[in-house]
């Protein structure tokens, strides 16, 4: 809904700084600005700045910095369950000056202290200071859908939504984090949330579940919500699974609708799309707005299915054709717009949609997001849960055996996983997911190897890899995406998955239950049986999205050729002659094709973060 920016230490911030970390954020709330500064009893002082996306009651009165008594709040987000909470509050004896659910936040704070982050469903990322006690508490959502990055230098705290807003704070960027780019490079995205770097040596983000407590004394960080992903509960059946994911994803599809503004919906051929918009139309009456950006890669082209799913439902819709022009340059102002290499280049063709969305008047837009990762979407999900069920039915696991090879072997890319016994032999292999890395390090001047790692979440195999995949490896990826080039038109980006009772549902779940007669996400496809149409429910293919890397980038034009050759700094980490070798193929394998994409995205990354203030 909005980007933030602050500072606490000893000393404030320069105004034109203030002025120029308001400026750096702006396309995140083209609304309204706002700013608060305080000099504290203890010596310490306290700058804050606002940038307003007006989605939730859209009067001036629900400006920030929002201030209750000697207490002050600034968000990012929404929290969807302010009117319940206002309800409660109400009950308490709270009084209500605006219709937003940042007032709800501060009254919750004021009443419940640091409790009332337990009671949020929503996504956000708050600054909440009080001027009596001289504390600052920053706070981010369970699963880190809103970002908020921090750093630290002398007992002074710089924090923002994006990092360019605490380079203004500064005056000054930060170091590149070359490790960071050695790492993305080699290892890909799946490696980029493993520890807690970031592109930038030294700045941090708060760990997504968590707040940190900044006072006099040292700071505290808390985590006030982990997942539990052993609640899995083997008297439920595959009915009552069902039956509790379609109450509790209606539920979480009806608060994130709550808005003041019209609301767009991201629309791909799959279920996961697919069950959100059928929700919201059939079952809530709202007149959906669905737009996708349609493949030139038969491999993953969803053109049939999306009609079928628009006609069915009725839906007004916008398809965005994939266009090559500009690719290059614009690619460089999306990277100047994340601060940050793109992660793959579906975010690349995700961004212009977003475009579309912004040009057809929208503030909100919703996606699918992590349903792979609570329901099962991923070709290895399929072989962990036939390594899993081995242990439990063996007549599960046989007939699993033969719905897999029918149904998805076929599509089947990656060597590795066309083995049905590939976690049955050996459970701790995961060649699958750096793949080729061996290959990239050798085309670094200095060769990067770090072998893959997990953590325990819990013993099952399949929802340990689901878990990693949430917290580590895939969401955090997306998220971060999804954020970034929402905002960068403006646009506030839901994601109904990720609800805590849903997830709460979700780990109960037997994973015997996860994937029937081939198909991935069982519960959640019966879950919509009768809402979303039949065709995509029974679709057992896995598609995804993903754009030819060449069909961006004519490498046989000069000028593009001499672009990604050019010097610069890149090439002190990687070796120019295998970039020419590689733009000298006509076609590229995947892994290969990924490699050149995030090639391009770290030079150019390189180049343009000198301009970030």
């Amino acid at each position: 809904m909005c980007g933030i920016a602050g500072y606490f230490g000893h000393s404030l911030p320069l105004n034109d700084r203030l002025q120029s970390a308001s400026r750096s954020i702006s396309h995140r709330g083209p609304d309204g600005e706002g700013f608060y500064t305080h000099h504290g009893l203890r010596g310490q002082s306290v700058a804050f700045v606002h940038r307003r996306l007006a989605i939730i009651d859209l009067d001036p009165r629900a400006n920030q910095p929002f201030r209750v008594d000697n207490k002050i709040l600034i968000l990012n987000g929404e929290i969807y369950n302010y009117l319940e909470l206002r309800v409660q509050l109400k009950s308490l004896g709270h009084h209500f000056h605006t219709a937003s659910d940042t007032e709800v936040l501060a009254k919750a704070l004021l009443q419940w202290g640091l409790d009332a982050q337990k009671r949020l469903e929503g996504m956000w990322a708050f600054a909440w200071y009080d001027e009596g006690t001289g504390e600052l508490l920053l706070s981010r959502d369970r699963f880190g859908e809103k970002p908020l990055f921090y750093y630290e230098s002398d007992g002074q705290i710089y924090f923002a939504s994006e990092p360019k807003a605490i380079f203004a704070l500064l005056g000054r960027t930060l170091p590149i984090n070359l490790t960071q780019i050695r790492r993305y490079l080699v290892n890909g995205y799946k490696s980029l949330y493993k520890g807690q770097d970031t592109f930038f040596e030294e700045l941090k983000e708060v760990p997504a579940g968590s707040y940190i407590i900044y006072s006099s004394s040292n700071p505290r960080n808390v985590f006030y919500w982990r997942g539990n992903f052993n609640q899995q509960n083997e008297k439920l059946s595959f009915n009552e699974s069902v039956e509790a994911v379609r109450t509790a994803l209606i539920r979480s599809v009806e608060l994130r609708l709550r808005a003041d503004v019209p609301i767009a919906f991201c629309l791909s051929g799959g279920v996961d799309s697919n069950a959100l918009i059928s929700i919201a139309a059939r079952k809530l009456g709202y007149n959906v707005h669905g737009f996708t950006v349609m493949n030139t890669d038969l491999r993953y082209e969803e053109r049939e299915f999306v009609e079928l799913s628009v006609n069915e439902l009725g839906l007004r819709h916008t398809a965005i054709p994939l266009t090559t022009e500009g690719f290059l340059s614009n690619l460089r102002s999306l990277i100047r717009g994340h601060d940050a290499p793109v992660y793959t280049i579906t975010y690349y063709a995700q961004w212009r949609l977003m475009e579309a969305v912004k040009a057809a008047g929208y503030k909100v837009s919703v996606s699918g997001s992590a349903a792979d990762e609570l329901f099962t979407g991923y070709f290895d999900h399929h072989l962990a849960y036939l390594a899993v069920i081995k242990n439990l039915d063996r007549i599960l696991h046989d007939n699993s055996l033969i719905n897999w090879q029918t149904y998805v072997q076929p599509f089947v890319r990656n060597l590795y996983l066309q083995n049905p016994n590939y976690l049955i032999d050996d459970p701790t292999r995961r060649d699958h997911i750096f793949l080729d890395a061996e290959i990239f390090s050798s085309m670094l001047k200095e060769p990067f190897n770090e072998a893959f790692r997990e953590n325990t979440f819990c013993n099952d195999l399949l929802r340990n890899r689901m878990a990693n995949e949430l917290c580590h490896e895939c969401v955090p990826v997306i998220l971060h995406e999804d954020d970034l080039n929402a905002m960068y038109y403006g646009i506030e980006n839901r994601s109904p998955f990720l609800d805590t009772e849903l997830f709460t549902i979700c780990q109960s779940i037997p994973t015997r239950h996860l994937i029937q007669n081939g198909r991935a996400k069982a519960v959640l496809r019966e879950a919509v049986r009768t809402i979303a149409p039949d065709v995509i429910v029974d679709n057992p293919r896995k598609v995804g999205f993903n754009v030819p890397l060449f069909d961006y980038l004519d490498v046989e034009n000069p000028i593009v050729h001499d672009e990604l050759l050019s010097d610069g700094v890149i090439f002190d980490l990687v070796k120019r002659e295998e970039i020419e070798s590689l733009l000298s193929y006509q076609q590229l394998s995947n892994s290969r094709s990924k490699f050149l994409f995030n090639f391009i995205c770290a030079k150019f990354f390189l180049e343009e973060s000198v301009d970030l203030i």
